[in-house]
């Protein structure tokens, strides 16, 4: 049972941190209606970053993390600016190629300057860990969870009641009408691109501290997909819940399925879910339907 109640824990701390990375694919999804498929280099980013600005520079790391975030704010801008922009108006099989191609020019650019072996955060958190009606509980966990649900509260403040996250909303719901309305889409896509590469940043940052930062740490955003689809492509609670079942699925298939299949069924599983949801809901579980009438 301990196991069982251990491997949850485990679940939730991931799914949270999925929930943060899912954040970024739904806001670029809901202002362009573009799949950035860059989003796991730009979480690889911001934990080498601020691995950087920790071990080598010695910058104290709240310091460190708060820079780390502005900085991927700043890339997020730049790609936007430099990348995306140009293409407003085109295809969107051709903008999401373009995800593909920076996800390569991002990751190549990462090798270059960090190279590609494992690297590790100093102790930042308390490592004596909790013992919690007998389930010991790492420290880094439970802080790993508190950033990542005051991330995702912060952010769902911002959408719901700031001037800018209801220009999102509003550009999200229909453009057009949006833009007629005076909102400037540019602006709102460049705030979408930055707030992407902001949640990514510090879902890097959480993920390093757990398991280090390599070079495979990109791969985590194709990871957070089936919880995007889950979840619904368009929502944004979905995208939090899709995370958090893709988390717990994953940990629950680690003691159940692992021995039985030999290894490999936690990375297996949460495609297979999906793919029964999308089969009985095709816009995932809080997606909007679209109906076309011909």
């Amino acid at each position: 049972m301990e196991s069982i109640i251990q491997s949850l824990i485990s679940g939730i701390v991931v799914g949270s941190i999925y929930a943060l990375i899912a954040l970024g694919f739904v806001l670029i999804y809901k202002s362009t209606a573009v799949i950035n498929f860059a989003q796991g280099e730009l979480l690889m980013f911001g934990a080498y970053l601020c691995l950087t600005l920790v071990v080598v520079l010695k910058i104290p790391f709240w310091i460190a993390f708060v820079s780390t975030l502005i900085a991927a704010a700043l890339v997020g801008l730049l790609l936007e600016r430099l990348f995306l922009r140009p293409m407003i108006g085109e295809p969107a099989i051709s903008i999401i190629m373009l995800t593909i191609g920076l996800a390569s020019f991002l990751k190549g650019i990462i090798h270059v300057i960090w190279g590609s072996e494992t690297l590790v955060y100093p102790s930042i958190f308390p490592t004596e860990p909790l013992n919690i009606g007998g389930i010991v509980v790492s420290q880094v966990y439970l802080y790993s969870v508190f950033f990542a649900v005051i991330c995702l509260i912060l952010f769902n403040v911002f959408f719901r009641f700031s001037r800018s996250g209801i220009a999102m909303r509003a550009v999200a719901n229909d453009q057009q009408a949006a833009q007629s309305m005076g909102i400037s889409i540019k602006k709102i896509f460049a705030i979408a691109w930055a707030i992407a590469a902001v949640v990514a940043g510090v879902g890097g940052i959480l993920i390093g501290n757990i398991n280090g930062v390599n070079a495979s740490l990109g791969s985590f955003g194709l990871k957070v997909f089936p919880a995007v689809i889950l979840g619904g492509l368009d929502s944004i609670p979905g995208a939090i819940l899709g995370g958090f079942i893709i988390g717990i699925l994953e940990a629950l298939s680690g003691i159940y399925l692992d021995p039985v299949f030999e290894g490999g069924s936690k990375e297996v599983v949460p495609f297979i879910v999906l793919v029964v949801v999308l089969m009985i809901r095709p816009y995932g579980l809080f997606g909007t339907e679209e109906i076309e009438k011909v």
